[in-house]
């Protein structure tokens, strides 16, 4: 069994950072669909801006928002307007083709991609 990437939102933009919240990322529920995560799930997020990484897990945001923030500690870490990409995992005993969205800095939906080799591939 190996853990492979599942699922992956790149290149989202962080619209809150929230110290106050008791912890995890928000997320806009259209954006966890379309990547295949789900309410709760274990993520890793990296920022394109910092280097940070952490693991957290997800909560819901408000469908159609373009809601991503960071909350409770993670807020140190990363902060509002820099750029995530957030990762989800699976252990598993075969290959997987994970789910790749890319978003624009509104965190809106541009297009899904491939993971082919190192190399993302528009589809």
């Amino acid at each position: 069994m190996r853990w492979l990437m599942r699922s992956k939102i790149h290149n989202a933009t962080v619209t809150e950072a929230n110290l106050a919240y008791i912890g995890s990322i928000t997320i806009d529920k259209d954006l966890l669909e379309m990547a295949g995560l789900w309410a709760g799930e274990r993520v890793l997020v990296v920022s394109n801006t910092s280097g940070a990484r952490l693991e957290t897990y997800t909560i819901e945001g408000a469908r159609g928002s373009g809601e991503i923030c960071m909350n409770g500690a993670a807020a140190h870490l990363i902060r509002k307007g820099e750029q995530i990409i957030i990762m989800g995992f699976e252990l598993v005993d075969r290959p997987i083709q994970p789910k790749v969205i890319l978003v624009d800095e509104s965190n809106r939906f541009v297009r899904s991609l491939v993971e082919v080799e190192n190399t993302a591939v528009s589809i």
